[in-house]
């Protein structure tokens, strides 16, 4: 662990630093750590924004899409001006506008089971910003087995899911514990099919990059071996526990 934060560093995050829960060593926590963040969609965006943000040391962001125009009403971190150009270039150079400190690391490339081994290993928290099952089960399976702390996010029309899952627990529930992959469809995660309120992927995207935070510095409570639920159309928000299904891949 670096044993020195700068000047700079100090000023940037001072309203953090002076919180109990944090300070001078949490933020050294923060500026050591390194997180690989699986899509660059309406999820990726706020988790890539506010983890560069709170000072997060090495960043990994893998997409191979381009930006679209209907991308932008939820995408935080594009705008007209990136139409047509890669995510994970327009992210990276977004990100180091933001704080040049942070290292990132693009994968311009569909993670897939081959490429993944190469790059999960390097990092200690992943997020998954993904919107289709296969490669959330590909994420989760590759966390499970590289003990890795995973937060997913899922979302569609007006409500979002967001799960925690710190695999070095063998007690631990996964993703298949909770989806059953031959019993669902990708379109329920598809905002082309469902509709998406831009306001829910900032909020749950918001919510994964909280959860990344408070595992680094290790504070609070966390939702493994549980589920969140909010609905912001109503304003719920509901935990449900989650328990590890018979002869699923965790057991």
């Amino acid at each position: 662990m670096s044993s020195k934060i700068s000047k700079n560093q100090l000023e940037r995050f001072s309203r953090q630093i002076i919180l109990k829960n944090i300070g001078i060593l949490g933020q050294k926590k923060i500026v050591n750590s390194k997180v690989l963040i699986v899509g660059m969609g309406g999820l990726g965006c706020p988790v890539a924004e506010f983890l560069t943000r709170s000072g997060v040391g090495t960043l990994g962001i893998i997409d191979n899409d381009l930006v679209n125009l209907s991308n932008i009403h939820r995408q935080s971190l594009f705008n007209e001006k990136d139409l047509n150009r890669s995510k994970v270039k327009v992210t990276k150079k977004k990100l180091k506008d933001i704080n040049p400190k942070t290292k990132v690391n693009i994968f311009n490339l569909r993670l897939d089971k081959k490429n993944s081994k190469k790059i999960i290993k390097d990092y200690d928290y992943i997020v998954d910003g993904t919107d289709n099952f296969k490669t959330k089960f590909l994420i989760n399976d590759l966390s499970l087995k590289h003990k890795k702390f995973l937060v997913t996010g899922a979302i569609s029309k007006f409500d979002g899911h967001v799960f925690t899952f710190n695999f070095k627990n063998k007690k631990e529930p996964c993703l298949r514990c909770f989806y059953q992959e031959e019993t669902i469809s990708d379109e329920i995660l598809n905002c082309e099919y469902e509709g998406i309120l831009g306001t829910v992927a900032s909020t749950i995207g918001s919510m994964q990059a909280n959860e990344i935070l408070k595992e680094i510095l290790n504070i609070g409570q966390n939702l493994n071996g549980s589920i969140l639920i909010v609905d912001l159309l109503n304003l719920n928000f509901r935990k449900v526990k989650l328990t590890r299904r018979n002869k699923c891949i965790c057991n």
